[in-house]
């Protein structure tokens, strides 16, 4: 099996791990689970672990330069060992959307990217913010309501000042939203900027378009022209010849 073909072949089952994790996660932190379904609770949360750990793994061993996959995938790892992280399963549903927009244009897959990583970047924070701050001393992000509103101020990178986190952790949560947000105000920008480049100048690209037909009847009508005035030129020339092959003088 090859690398490509394993990354097929898990896409789908990785990213419904992916989804069931983070709707256990968020049930553990806004709800309160029965303690009867605490064990299989649990039994799930360690199943999805594995899965994403065999993941892993089968990645490094099928990869033909290891050393370079594994630096440039420290976040996986990260994800993997680390609990902390576990939220960030669920930006694997960013790749699915990517098998489902295949056959659109590019601007409409980036586009697709771009609204379903925000999405999932402001639940998983706002999820992860709440987890290590609603039960922390002098707590300002207690509810989800709030957390939702955080989670969009910050990965706007407006920044009000009204909620913000007092914890290590999550301050840990709001730089890494602050870092993305920057990352994806950048690509609507240059994507936007693409567009209206596109749209002005599309005017300059369609005049030569529509007057190509034109420069090509006059070049049609040039070349019937010229075979016009050679025509009666050959006849006078073919003419004089016969005269003079019969030794005479041409008659009026």
């Amino acid at each position: 099996m090859t690398y490509a073909h394993w990354t097929r072949v898990s896409e789908w089952p990785l990213a419904a791990a992916a989804l069931v994790f983070f709707g256990i996660y968020a049930w553990l932190v806004i709800g309160e689970p029965p303690t009867a379904l605490e064990i299989t609770i649990e039994v799930v949360l360690v199943i999805i672990w594995a899965m994403f750990v065999v993941d892993y793994v089968a990645r490094l061993v099928l990869t033909t330069n290891r050393l370079q996959w594994f630096v440039r995938h420290l976040h996986l790892l990260a994800i993997v060992i680390l609990p902390f992280f576990r939220p960030l399963y669920l930006i694997r549903l960013v790749s699915l959307v990517g098998l489902l927009s295949k056959a659109s244009a590019f601007r409409g897959q980036v586009t697709m990217y771009l609204v379903t990583a925000s999405s999932m970047l402001i639940l998983i924070a706002s999820v992860a913010i709440l987890d290590v701050e609603q039960d922390a001393p002098g707590a300002l992000i207690t509810s989800f309501g709030d957390a939702i509103w955080w989670a969009f101020v910050t990965i706007t990178t407006v920044g009000y000042g009204d909620l913000y986190p007092v914890t290590t952790a999550g301050r840990l949560v709001a730089a890494g939203l602050m870092v993305a947000g920057i990352a994806l105000l950048g690509s609507v920008t240059a994507t936007f900027a693409s567009w209206f480049v596109e749209r002005v100048a599309a005017p300059a690209t369609a005049a030569p378009a529509t007057s190509e037909p034109a420069t090509a009847a006059v070049t049609r009508g040039d070349e019937h022209d010229q075979e016009a005035g050679n025509a009666p030129q050959s006849a006078a020339e073919a003419s004089a010849a016969s005269s003079r092959g019969s030794g005479g003088t041409p008659s009026a």
